[in-house]
């Protein structure tokens, strides 16, 4: 209960000072340039790593992100930062309550 207040809370006043959502509620933000390059902030790990396909988990149970090209690879990683490079050719979102196989 007192997760759900918090988190009311918090989209209040970030709807009332107009602040981004992805910087007061940990929402992921992923920034991609071309089909070259992918930032995603506010993660919380790698899952798998192919030079394939790249499983991100998000926070909070957001699900993960599925990054799927060739010649992928980590350019960088920080606790909350991941910058992933080569041919990227879909990123799919995909919510915790769809079941482990996706």
């Amino acid at each position: 209960m007192a997760k759900s207040f918090r988190n009311k809370l918090q989209q209040w006043l970030t709807a009332k000072l107009d602040l981004p959502e992805d910087v007061t509620m940990d929402i992921p933000r992923i920034t991609m340039v071309g089909q070259l390059h992918v930032y995603i902030e506010n993660h919380n790990g790698l899952i798998s790593f192919k030079e394939t396909e790249i499983r991100v988990l998000l926070k909070d149970n957001q699900g993960q992100l599925l990054v799927k090209g060739h010649d992928l690879v980590i350019k960088t990683i920080l606790p909350e930062e991941l910058l992933l490079e080569g041919t990227i050719e879909q990123i799919k979102y995909i919510k915790d309550d769809q079941g482990e196989n996706r």
